[in-house]
């Protein structure tokens, strides 16, 4: 049965093409050899359900642990009865560890023990009747809250001295964040801050992304077992836009070999992977999902706002800067200084936010393309000016990020234009100010350079225009467009200072200026 790329769910290598998981954790071995309790915290669908389940499985048929990975998931319904997230979280494992442990390896009926002590009573009695010492990997552990997870995080606590022979010789916390970071409110509002429930925790570990190396290394098996090349420009390509996040490689794979190229005779090209990015732009499946849920949380918001806007980042507090990187929406860049996570999740993000302002534009008459579809630039400006004056300042409302939201809704229009025959590409970078768009429609590109005007400051027009400069010549265009949104006190109405004159850059190009 051929295997394929997947997206839901572990990976099976028989089923999956797959990087072997464990690769990716050098250190787990010597954790559980020295009986550690220990935290392995990685953004949602990077593998750590597959690496432990896999680690489980081999350290069982090595015959040293008896080790599983369970979940914790089906106690988070009941944030404030511990005894019913209990009585659910172990009649989950019962069935997990049957399907998971050989016979005679499962343990033994879990005993009934008052609310508040049966995670602890139900692993000590495992560990007691274990013939080997117990390595027990709880999966999901972030997703408790409150009461329940303070509960289970203090019986854990106090079983670890008992450990290996009445208690799990070593014992791993899997979620999205690390200790402190979990939420102990019910809106999720507030964190632990500390690590003290489980001081007992000897590492933090994270999974890393992967190589593009590893990126090649996954495309090869289908190769492999269909013939089909993935050429290396494709490779580039979707390392280039994922930076190696697992969920995003297998997704554009899939979207390629199932959708846009079925046909295994022919090659895999890097025009292919950008056509199924934009597939999964469009279609924001499960994982871009579940990460555009998190652009409003006050946390989330603190660090991306003034990113997306260009500013340098305010006094943010170093436990939200970890937050967001466990969440995987941005990572150190290399030069330093903080940066979205990949490209794929730069275009996303402004584009989610840019949805309510999007599907809030009124009906538009399809003025900017010419008989023979090709984009009339001096229409489309005419286009533009006409929607900003009618509409612009009540939809500013609509954006969810108040600092970009002209940004966003000029996005919006954006889209409109390139609906069914383009894309639009963000380019933004904290301290640079601006924000740079790409409107590509067929053989035709469009470059726009966003500057804020703010009280206090001088007009940006001059800067802009050399950024324009340096932007456009990095795109090899001669002209494009610098648009300044003037959010100064007590300006004119939107309707009356809107106007577009003729500039030249420090090199000579033409430039369009906007004043908004």
């Amino acid at each position: 049965m051929p295997r394929w790329f997947n997206t839901a769910g572990p990976c099976n290598p028989a089923d999956h093409y797959m990087i072997p998981a464990l690769r990716r954790l050098p250190e787990v071995h010597s954790l559980i050899d020295q009986k550690g309790y220990f935290v392995l915290h990685a953004p949602r669908q990077v593998g750590k359900t597959t690496a432990l389940r896999t680690l489980a499985q081999e350290l069982t048929r090595e015959g040293r642990f008896v080790a599983a990975l369970v979940s914790m998931e089906v106690g988070a319904a009941f944030t404030q009865d511990v005894g019913a997230a209990e009585a659910a979280i172990l009649a989950m494992w019962r069935g997990s560890l049957e399907a998971q442990l050989p016979p005679g390896l499962s343990p033994p009926p879990f005993p009934d023990s008052a609310p508040g002590s049966r995670i602890g009573a139900a692993l000590t009695a495992w560990a007691r009747a274990s013939s080997k010492p117990l390595v027990v990997f709880l999966d999901e552990m972030d997703a408790l809250q409150d009461e329940v997870l303070i509960s289970v995080l203090r019986q854990l606590r106090a079983g670890y001295p008992d450990r290996p022979s009445h208690f799990p010789s070593s014992l791993a916390l899997i979620g999205l964040r690390d200790v402190r970071d979990y939420r102990v409110a019910s809106s999720g509002g507030s964190t632990l801050g500390t690590a003290s429930p489980f001081n007992i925790k000897v590492e933090s570990l994270t999974l890393r992304n992967f190589t593009r190396d590893e990126v090649a290394e996954l495309y090869q098996q289908h190769t492999a077992d269909t013939g089909q090349r993935f050429l290396p420009e494709a490779v580039d390509r979707a390392f280039y836009w994922t930076q190696g996040q697992p969920w995003l490689v297998n997704a554009l794979g899939r979207q390629m070999v199932q959708t846009l190229v079925p046909n295994r005779t022919e090659p895999i090209t890097s025009q292919h992977v950008d056509a199924a990015k934009e597939i999964l732009l469009r279609r924001q499946d499960t994982h871009l999902d579940s990460l555009a849920e998190r652009l409003r949380e006050p946390r989330v918001r603190h660090i991306l706002e003034p990113m997306l806007a260009g500013r340098a980042l305010d006094d943010v507090p170093a436990d939200d800067l970890r937050f967001v990187q466990d969440l995987g929406l941005v990572r150190l860049a290399p030069t330093g200084g903080l940066e979205v996570a990949n490209p794929l999740y730069r275009e996303i993000i402004p584009r989610v936010l840019a949805n309510t302002a999007f599907a809030s534009l009124p009906p538009q008459n399809v003025t900017w393309l010419r008989a023979d579809g090709r984009l009339a630039m001096d229409r489309l400006m005419e286009a533009f000016l006409a929607f900003w004056r009618q509409h612009g300042q009540p939809l500013l409302g609509t954006a969810p990020y108040h600092e970009i939201a002209p940004h966003l809704v000029l996005m919006a229009f954006l889209h409109r234009v390139a609906n069914g025959g383009g894309t639009v590409e963000r380019e933004y970078a904290i301290g640079t100010g601006r924000m740079d768009l790409c409107l590509r429609h067929g053989p035709d590109i469009l470059a726009l350079e966003l500057k804020v005007w703010r009280d206090g400051e001088k007009d940006p027009l001059h800067e802009g225009l050399s950024q324009v400069d340096t932007y456009l010549a990095g795109l090899d265009l001669d002209s494009g467009w610098l648009v300044i949104f003037d959010r100064r006190s007590n300006q004119p109405p939107i309707s009356e200072r809107t106007h577009a004159t003729s500039a030249t850059t420090p090199t000579g190009r033409s430039v369009t200026v906007v004043r908004a």
